[in-house]
């Protein structure tokens, strides 16, 4: 069921879990890919194929941070784009009502006068 956004302490929580629970699943994903990409090389020692598999975990996981930061911030910006548009939209709106209000105000005036 897609609803709103949760709000409050429970919804907190609930970001956080899903966060924590996101990043775990990218770091076995990287921790398997890093298998993957060891396993063709049979001379490698396993200190030497445990070397290659960490770094290449701290790359991967490196990475999908750098990708993360950079789409929160992309977010970060929309919203405030978004937020600034609809502010100006509620702006112009409230004008558009008031001058209307306004102008059956003063058709009512000019009937009532005749």
């Amino acid at each position: 069921m897609n609803g709103p956004p949760p709000r409050g302490a429970d919804g907190v929580l609930g970001n956080e879990v899903e966060g924590y629970l996101l990043w775990q699943a990218r770091i076995a994903e990287a921790e398997q890919r890093a298998r993957e990409f060891a396993a063709p090389m049979e001379w490698l020692t396993s200190a030497q194929r445990e070397d290659v598999e960490r770094r290449y975990v701290a790359d991967s996981l490196r990475r999908a941070r750098t990708d993360l930061e950079r789409v929160a911030a992309r977010c970060g910006s929309l919203r405030a784009e978004y937020e600034g548009r609809y502010r100006e939209l509620r702006r112009r709106c409230l004008g558009v009502a008031l001058a209307a209000c306004a102008g059956c105000t003063a058709v009512a005036t000019l009937l009532l006068l005749l």
